[in-house]
């Protein structure tokens, strides 16, 4: 390598590498001495990349549609929510009243979709306090106020805007008079408030539905709140993927009719959410609230038309998974959802004189969507029978319009018999794109940036629909960085991908990480949307080729405690015996006495009952406690294990470090379907092994784990169960090249994932390239996370002046780094 030496540093997180191994440095003072190499070839031809290979996934959880894109300021406008969608609900959640107020359900109400109303008596009124703190409205903004009403008599109806301080706005009256309509008022704000609240006062007996207030200024005059559609829109998503999720394959999936008996929990379908807003069907939302449907099928796709994306809708396949794992056997079901679907491309893409695109046009958008992609199906976890129902979808779809790609997928995990057998299904019957969904530790992600060298060039493509390391620290976005450098070096295979949720509303959270952050009246980007942002808006047109050094590392045995556990069970275990390799008891524990050797870190209840250590909490998760020293390594654990009641099985766990650090035996997961070897790493868990598997209540299982060195060979009543090496590296530094045709660029994208710098010897094989090239570096501590008062990881722009054919850069510690160099 011409005069330059590389030397190697290590430096490293404990969650860089596995173990890491003294390396003797080079001297620090000499100027050719470097940690890494990347070769560049400038010639090569890689893959092309489509501009649509980054984009976003919009799931309405954490209040991300109602409460959160979807501009509308009063929450259960309709006064629909009911404990179908959460147990504490009621028709006058988030309302307050004075006087005589009254839900009411009867055949006066504003229409069959939308079944309750409130009954106001003279001299009463109704307070909604909005979402978060209140109602948030800004000095000199316009609020429009909308109501529908009917009154026997002309009634006059005074709506307020204020909070504790006062008037927030001049308040306004409508009268209502006979029957059903809509009344409309303008308020605009005379100061900032985030308290605000909304009051209808009514001076004689009125029946008001659907009060609303949305602000005048949406992003681009579409209903939607402008500060989250920005940052949205400043990713320059080349897709939306809607609206779920685990909102398309869950619950009932029959209609919102009389003759399903206006069935609350239901499947997301689409039909159900355009239209006029108060001719709209409500839900219940997976995720434990109601959804309104106010942004709905319409929405989305004009969104995305204004953010420059391609639509990419998820339709239900009438197998329900995230848990609830039932087929539906009913072909007249079946069939009236396929037809749906074609319905859907005609509301997309059809002409205004087709039925379902003259509705598109009459809610305002006469041109198509342009649809080109739809997705069947998401996570189910039968895959047999999702697969048989799959093909029907896309054999009709194929008949009518056979230039839509229909895309498949292949389960909620990584790995595993479920993934194997979907993917087997998928390529046997050629589908065009298969969507894959994983949640893993930075661990997995720094080990794993190869995953898609040796997919098949010629099979199915890969839509990488949902990944995330476990939280929302730099660390977390550093390992996403990485692994997506490995993403752009196989964008022959992988084609789209996007990082979820997108959305989180602090005060209504169900998952962690998320991508943005907001309340009623700020937002801000985490750490991995700032990564995710960089490379979005730095993809290149073609990956060019490039070879990197990397870090050499020793692997240590696996060591730590053992540990037990419950996850929504109850279960006692007896007879714990811990040897070591030549024989030595370490541990042994027949819970004749006491537990004083266990330490309890998690939740639930445990006690001694009848010479076995049980827990007794059925509702608790993660239930851990352990014994022994961290240090044990190359051992034996024996313990005997019975459930209990509950829906799981029990966990045993080993390689206990702490409450982040472990691996467990979860025996009779996922409601007691899979079994399956779990790993944590800093709190964040990845699957090693797993295989379809049930637990028997009240039967004893033996359970037995075999430790050496790496290697982990497990035992279930005397026969092996399975066995695993964990010992892939976590590399940290990683690299790929891009090029951008529009300005001659190359894009080198640089990832080091380690707590020292990395000067780095850079040949770009000859290339022609300008002396200067800018800089964009994301650097931060790596714990470091951004909330609405700091903003601890940003982009910071610089130049950088001294490129040539071979050149030297030093990527500081815990950095992202992107180089634009101009090709001369």
């Amino acid at each position: 390598m011409s005069r330059t030496r590389t030397r190697w540093r290590l430096g490293l997180t404990a969650t860089a590498l596995l173990v890491a191994s003294a390396v003797v440095p080079g001297p620090a003072h000499a100027a050719d001495v470097t940690d890494y190499a990347i070769t560049v070839d400038p010639k090569g031809s890689g893959a092309k990349i489509d501009d649509t290979m980054y984009g976003v996934f919009f799931e309405d959880i954490n209040r991300a549609a109602d409460g959160g894109l979807y501009a509308e300021l009063v929450q259960n406008r309709s006064f629909e929510y009911s404990t179908a969608d959460n147990r504490s609900y009621t028709p006058l959640t988030s309302w307050a009243t004075t006087g005589t107020a009254t839900t009411v359900d009867d055949d006066g109400r504003l229409n069959a979709r939308n079944r309750t109303y409130l009954a106001l008596g003279a001299g009463s009124s109704v307070t909604n306090s909005g979402y978060n703190t209140g109602i948030r409205v800004e000095s000199g903004k316009t609020y429009d106020f909308s109501v529908w009403a009917r009154a026997d008599a002309r009634t006059p109806l005074t709506v307020t805007l204020h909070d504790a301080d006062g008037a927030l706005a001049e308040a306004r009256q409508v009268t209502a008079r006979g029957g059903w309509a809509k009344y409309r008022a303008r308020f605009t704000a005379t100061r900032d408030s985030t308290t605000g609240r909304l009051t209808v006062a009514a001076d004689a007996p009125v029946a008001l539905d659907m009060i609303s207030l949305i602000p005048r200024d949406t992003y681009k005059g579409h209903g939607l709140r402008k500060d989250l559609a920005e940052k949205i829109a400043a990713l320059h998503p080349g897709f939306v993927r809607f609206p779920g999720g685990c909102l398309v394959n869950t619950g009932s999936m029959q209609g919102y009719d009389e003759a399903s008996g206006y069935q609350r929990r239901r499947s997301y379908q689409w039909k159900d959410t355009i239209g006029p807003v108060e001719q709209r069907a409500t839900n219940s939302n997976f995720w434990g609230y109601n959804q309104s449907y106010g942004l709905g099928y319409y929405e989305y796709f004009q969104f995305a038309e204004d953010i420059g994306a391609m639509p990419l809708p998820v339709v239900p396949a009438l197998v329900t998974g995230c848990g609830q794992n039932q087929a539906t056997d009913d072909d007249a079901l079946l069939k009236r959802h396929i037809q749906d679907t074609l319905d859907l491309i005609e509301f997309a893409n059809g002409p205004v004189t087709s039925e379902w695109g003259r509705k598109r046009a009459a809610m305002g958008h006469p041109k198509p969507f342009h649809l080109t992609h739809l997705e069947v199906g998401n996570e189910e976890n039968l895959p047999d029978e999702f697969f048989a129902r799959f093909k029907q979808f896309r054999a009709a779809v194929q008949a009518k319009y056979p230039n839509i790609k229909v895309i498949s997928n292949a389960g909620p995990d990584d790995s595993g018999t479920t993934f194997d057998t979907a993917w087997k299904l998928n390529k046997e019957a050629n589908v065009d794109m298969v969507d894959e969904h994983y949640y893993n530790s930075t661990q997995w992600f720094l080990q794993n940036n190869d995953r898609y060298d040796s997919y098949d060039r010629n099979g199915p493509k890969v839509f990488l629909g949902e990944y995330a390391s476990g939280g929302n620290t730099f660390k977390n976005a550093l390992a996403e960085a990485a692994y997506m450098t490995g993403l752009e070096r196989n964008a022959d295979v992988v084609k789209l991908a996007s990082y979820a949720p997108l959305l989180a509303n602090e005060d209504y959270v169900q998952w962690r990480p998320d991508m943005i952050w907001f309340n009623n009246h700020a937002s801000w980007g985490s750490a991995d949307y700032e990564v995710q942002k960089l490379f979005m808006n730095n993809v290149g047109d073609r990956v060019v080729p490039s070879t990197a050094t990397t870090t050499p590392s020793l692997s240590a045995p696996i060591s730590g405690a053992v540990g037990l556990s419950t996850w929504a069970t109850t279960a006692a275990y007896d007879d714990v015996l811990v040897t070591g390799a030549d024989g030595t008891t370490l541990l042994s524990d027949d819970f004749s006495g006491d537990a004083s050797r266990w330490t309890h870190t998690g939740g639930g209840s445990w006690s001694l009952q009848d010479g076995q250590y049980v827990q007794t909490d059925v509702g608790a998760e993660n239930t851990m406690v352990s014994a022994g020293d961290p240090a044990w390594h190359d051992y034996d654990l024996h313990v005997k294990a019975t459930k209990k009641s509950g829906k799981e099985g029990f966990l045993v766990a080993f390689g206990v470090k702490d409450t982040g650090n472990y691996y467990w035996w979860n025996l009779g997961g996922w409601n007691n379907t899979t079994t399956a070897v779990e790993q944590a790493v800093d709190g964040g868990k990845s699957t090693l092994i797993s295989k379809p598997g049930t637990i028997e209540t009240g039967k004893a299982y033996d359970v037995d784990i075999k430790v050496r060195g790496r290697q982990v060979t497990l035992y279930l009543d005397g026969q092996e169960w399975g066995s695993f090496k964990d010992d892939k590296p976590a590399e940290p530094f990683r690299q790929v090249v891009t090029r951008d045709a529009r300005t001659g660029d190359l894009i080198v994208k640089v990832v080091n994932a380690q707590a020292a710098d990395a000067r780095t010897a850079i040949d770009l094989g000859g290339a022609k390239a300008a002396r200067k090239a800018a800089v964009t570096t994301l650097r931060a501590a790596p714990e470091a996370v951004n909330s609405e008062a700091v903003t601890a990881v940003a982009p910071v722009k610089s130049t950088f002046d001294g490129v040539a054919d071979k050149f030297t850069y030093t990527f500081p510690a815990n950095s992202v780094t992107f180089l634009r160099i101009r090709q001369r």
